[in-house]
């Protein structure tokens, strides 16, 4: 294995899904150091993704504890799987009658529905019936047909969705109808950690929720936090790096969870347009952004978008950034990234440019 790979599986922290004696031998040594230093760290399994938190303070232990919590919380609202979820009574009441939540699952769905807007309807909260066709919800997969497609879209729109801000009450106007906040919840559970944990004072941490990534001030020393952005083609390689403080960083990309059948390959992000796994020209997009939950949203809409809609849509903004991986080999980073994303993606034969807004 090249250096590259190994700095990868560093950065990614591939020890911690491995059974290797010699690597379970190296955390315990890293986590027995980190612990001088009031490094501490934990591994979990919530939202359906594997959690890391790594947390520098000293009440970091009880820390750990207190966000493993509100992330437990936060599922046993927002899961569409889990038995009284809101969201499960919410979609269990299509068509029947207003369900009352929480003021946390009010306001994701409200943000759901404000993404869906901004994006036009690339970002779908509601595609929930469209995605359970396609088998990801209870990874049963197979290929639904057209006439199966085209009578589940009928369930999808957002103006279905109403949203009573003034009685904290969700419905869904039609029988059969389903959101699920799977494309945004990661991201919104991760500025409600970052709120928590630096309301207790921490100024130095690293959350890492799956494919997404909240990173709370700086290292202890000052240095910024690094993370690499994957090769949608190698797990144990990456595009390049990304040295970021105070900021959220999201991927998406289809690579994440798929099936083949009859030699083709089908992904989980599914275009609301159409029903079917997007075909946009991009394996996948990383969004770097202040608030988790924008960044969650903006990297499966911007996915469904394609390269050139995206970076229109972005010169519209100004308050995120992005590293577009194409299927032609190329890596994009938009220019707020310029001096903290290094490519290195060259040996794999990919290119690089920068997308400037004028």
């Amino acid at each position: 294995m090249n250096l590259k790979k190994l700095i990868a599986l560093g950065l990614a922290g591939c020890f911690l899904f491995s059974g290797c004696a010699e690597q379970r031998a190296v955390a315990q040594q890293m986590l027995e150091n980190s612990k001088q230093e009031n490094r501490y760290e934990s591994t979990s399994f919530a939202m359906d993704t594997i959690m890391t938190f790594t947390i520098i303070h000293e009440d970091g232990e009880e820390l750990l504890i207190d966000a493993e919590q509100e992330v437990r919380r936060l599922e046993n609202l927002l899961s569409v799987t889990i038995d009284n979820s809101e969201v499960k009574q919410i979609n269990e009441n299509a068509g029947n009658e207003p369900v009352r939540v929480s003021a946390d699952t009010l306001a994701l769905l409200q943000a759901g529905k404000e993404m869906g807007a901004a994006t036009g309807n690339a970002f779908d909260i509601a595609i929930s019936p469209v995605v359970k066709a396609w088998g990801f919800t209870e990874e049963e997969h197979s290929v639904p047909a057209q006439e199966t497609i085209d009578a589940l879209l009928t369930l999808t729109s957002l103006d279905d969705v109403t949203v009573d801000v003034e009685n904290s009450t969700v419905y869904l106007e039609k029988e059969g109808m389903a959101v699920d906040l799977g494309g945004i919840a990661k991201g919104y559970a991760s500025d409600k950690l970052a709120e928590l944990l630096k309301g207790k004072g921490v100024e130095s941490a690293l959350l890492s929720l799956g494919g997404n990534i909240c990173a709370i001030g700086t290292k202890p020393d000052g240095s910024l936090w690094k993370t690499a952005v994957q090769n949608p083609l190698d797990a144990n390689d990456y595009v390049g790096l990304l040295e970021v403080s105070d900021i959220c960083i999201v991927t998406s990309g289809g690579y994440q969870r798929y099936f083949e059948q009859n030699g083709k390959q089908y992904h989980h992000i599914i275009d609301p347009a159409t029903g079917w796994p997007a075909e946009s020209g991009l394996l996948s997009v990383t969004i770097v952004c202040e608030s988790g939950t924008k960044a969650d949203a903006l990297s499966t809409a911007l996915f469904v978008m394609g390269l050139d809609d995206a970076l229109k849509y972005w010169k519209t903004q100004n308050d995120f950034d992005a590293i577009f991986v194409t299927t032609d080999g190329e890596v994009v980073a938009t220019e707020g990234l310029k001096d903290s994303f290094q490519f290195e993606g060259q040996d794999n034969d990919f290119t690089y440019r920068l997308a400037e807004r004028g």
